[in-house]
């Protein structure tokens, strides 16, 4: 795993789970909002965490910590990101993945495995707007929504709210592709 960032503790980023958060680098989205262009952009990577190095810390809390967030950057970008979560897996750790739903098949796979045990993605915009973010197959996208909607997986779906991009019409649009679901937005901070 190519991880840029551990931060040892969250108390908010998996609701009712005191969590890890793993930050992994390579993203497929270029948000004009991004926080973490660290994690997006090669040339700003800095020195990748060990998996030893995580590990190691996962057994040290592994009575403190009930969960893990692999976040990033985009998570399913890695190819070994099965193999890592059957490893959190081992350790009686839940696990929360955030994702930007461009990888369906990897999302697919990690339920069947029944690896995860809640689901964030962001939901950036309506389609009309997407290519402000992304360049690929939006058909990616909408299988990622269709493949968490009926997982029975516990999930949020969740949209930056950047008003220099999106307006109220935009969120409704996009409120009424998950009225199943859990939906939140959230102010975003430049």
């Amino acid at each position: 795993m190519q991880i840029g960032g551990l931060q040892k503790l969250s108390l908010i980023d998996y609701p009712g789970v005191p969590a890890a958060i793993v930050f992994t680098q390579g993203c497929n989205m270029r948000c004009p909002y991004c926080h973490n262009p660290q994690l997006v952009y090669p040339h700003l990577f800095e020195t990748s965490i060990s998996d030893e190095e995580v590990f190691n810390f996962f057994k040290k809390r592994q009575k403190l910590l009930k969960g893990v967030v692999i976040t990033g950057g985009e998570p399913t970008l890695q190819k070994d990101l099965t193999e890592f979560i059957e490893e959190i897996k081992k350790l009686n750790l839940f696990v929360k993945l955030d994702t930007n739903g461009t990888n369906p098949k990897v999302l697919k796979d990690l339920i069947d495995k029944n690896l995860l045990d809640f689901i964030a993605m962001d939901i950036k915009s309506p389609e009309d707007k997407y290519n402000l973010f992304f360049k690929g197959d939006l058909d990616m996208i909408k299988q990622s929504l269709s493949i968490i909607q009926s997982s029975g997986i516990a999930h949020l779906f969740r949209t930056t709210y950047d008003k220099s991009i999106l307006n109220e019409i935009d969120l409704s649009e996009i409120k009424r592709l998950v009225t199943t679901s859990t939906y939140t937005v959230q102010e975003c901070r430049k």
